[in-house]
């Protein structure tokens, strides 16, 4: 950070202390390229958080179920991976330490909604398993995460972009 000269008239005569005290270094700080960076950061960051929600691979069924509108909070998801491995969010949750992490989490949480994303080869009785644990940890509203463009009770098959 430099000091700038700042000259004061605008007619060619020099004010103040007359010629041997030459031009006042200006005292201001600069405060726009700090502006700017900021602005930049808080663009980069809004595009980049709703990319970071869950990361965990997982081989969803198919359904030709609509999504579920969006919510203010960060939404809350459980992982059943296939081989049988429960994920809250990221990180890997033993499966008797659920229910008491998850009643935490509940007790800080506006929200009662939860999400569940189970691996399609698992059996009906585990996913059952685990929605049991996320009912008793305080989540009454549990949602199933599967991808679209899956089969239809008629039969047919939706192409995934809500026809």
């Amino acid at each position: 950070m430099g000091a700038s000269v700042a000259t004061q008239g605008g007619s060619g005569r020099r004010r103040g202390r007359g010629r041997r005290g030459g031009a006042k270094p200006m005292s201001e700080i600069n405060v726009t390229p700090f502006v700017d960076v900021m602005l930049c950061l808080l663009i980069i960051f809004m595009v980049a958080a709703p990319l970071m929600t869950v990361g965990v691979p997982i081989d969803l069924p198919d359904t030709s179920a609509e999504a579920l509108p969006s919510e203010e909070e960060e939404p809350l998801t459980v992982t059943l991976g296939a081989d049988g491995t429960v994920m809250l969010q990221t990180s890997e949750v033993p499966r008797d330490e659920l229910i008491p992490r998850l009643q935490a989490i509940a007790a800080e949480r506006d929200s009662p909604r939860i999400f569940l994303r189970a691996d399609g080869g698992l059996t009906h009785a585990q996913v059952m398993e685990v929605m049991g644990a996320l009912n008793a940890a305080g989540f009454r509203q549990i949602g199933i995460v599967t991808d679209s463009g899956g089969p239809r009770l008629d039969g047919t098959v939706t192409t995934g972009t809500g026809e």
